[in-house]
């Protein structure tokens, strides 16, 4: 009788446990994410409110994301931050499970923003947009000529020769470089990788340095390098306060419009949780947090963020001239698997030469 309760107790000891362990695993929703989301100011309040808590694992590039997502078992991921224009990628893999689009209004987003031809596949939304901004040039107006910094050309006139750090990205950089070879990311195929080649490989023998997010940021505020092609106010307004000689424009030749978008990832146990984790990202005060990250800035693709915004904040991101910008940049190159493998030959060939 003794061994049957005792058996009892570990039978009931055991099921508790399982169930604590239970309730522990569906306190935590793991997200792959862009360094803006790691910041605790943005993820606590969504911690707080829902009593979880937030996993994250930072990565570069979405083909970096894509391996990841492709090398993890079904459910370890739950929410992923990806390139708004490669949602259709990640859906073409069967990566991205599909949004309740009756649940997440872009009523109040910038129109140029939605960008719902890329976020929404044969009538289905995958991701929504959440967070823009510009690769273009950034640079220090006390160390350059603002003037020069009006055209692309200037990157590749020898003055700045030795001052110039490239962001590490392939998509956007080699999209400036086709810029100022008058070519639009649209067309940059195959064939138009051979035509900027050459100046490709010349900007690389001109620049200091290629560096991340992080790297680029240092390098300009510390005075290593005094122009960034590839860089924007996601740079430099998050150093504003510190140096406000950090500056960016957006040439005659245009800039690239970057737009990160969030998804649920296909196969996780939490869909519920992972919804109301794109909710608060897209609401008012998520977005103004988001836009304000500690790792760098970037404007709220919900407007409705200009009323949790300051006016301060708002100067520093120039909420204003968003129009002007907008009608002036170019989405980044969408390329097909092919031409992406040559991108990233021709971005390594450039880092090895």
């Amino acid at each position: 009788m003794a061994l049957k309760q005792t058996c009892s107790i570990l039978a009931v000891t055991a099921g508790l446990a399982s169930s604590l362990a239970s309730a522990a695993q569906a306190e935590d929703l793991n997200a792959l994410i862009w360094c803006d989301h790691a910041d605790p100011e943005l993820l606590q309040p969504f911690e707080e409110a829902h009593d979880v808590r937030v996993n994250v694992k930072e990565y570069e590039g979405t083909a970096a994301g894509l391996t990841l997502l492709e090398q993890s078992r079904p459910g370890d991921w739950d929410v992923m931050v990806i390139d708004a224009v490669d949602v259709g990628r990640a859906v073409e893999r069967g990566l991205l499970a599909p949004l309740p689009a009756d649940q997440l209004s872009t009523d109040s987003y910038f129109p140029e923003a939605v960008l719902a031809d890329h976020t929404t596949i044969d009538g289905t939304t995958y991701a929504v947009t959440e967070k823009f901004g510009y690769n273009t040039i950034a640079y220090n107006k006390a160390a350059v000529d603002p003037a020069d910094m009006a055209s692309l050309d200037a990157l590749w006139s020898g003055k700045y020769d030795g001052r110039i750090a490239i962001y590490d990205y392939y998509l956007p950089v080699l999209g400036l470089v086709g810029l100022e070879a008058g070519i639009k990311t649209a067309d940059l195929d195959a064939a138009a990788l051979e035509t900027i080649r050459a100046p490709l490989m010349k900007l690389g023998a001109a620049s200091k340095q290629v560096s991340d997010v992080v790297g680029s940021q240092t390098a300009l505020a510390t005075g290593e390098v005094d122009v960034l092609i590839g860089g924007g106010e996601w740079l430099t307004a998050v150093l504003n306060a510190e140096n406000p000689d950090l500056d960016w424009t957006i040439p005659e030749e245009g800039g690239l419009l970057w737009a990160q978008s969030l998804a649920i990832v296909e196969g996780t146990e939490k869909p519920e949780l992972a919804l109301e984790f794109i909710k608060y990202i897209t609401s008012p005060e998520g977005q103004a947090r988001l836009a304000t990250s500690s790792c760098y800035w970037g404007m709220p693709a919900n407007k409705a963020a200009g009323d949790v915004l300051t006016d301060e904040q708002k100067a520093i991101l120039r909420w204003d001239d968003q129009p002007d910008y907008l009608s002036r940049a170019q989405l980044y190159p969408v390329p097909d698997a092919d031409t992406d493998a040559a991108m990233q030959d021709l971005w390594t060939d450039m880092l090895q030469n």
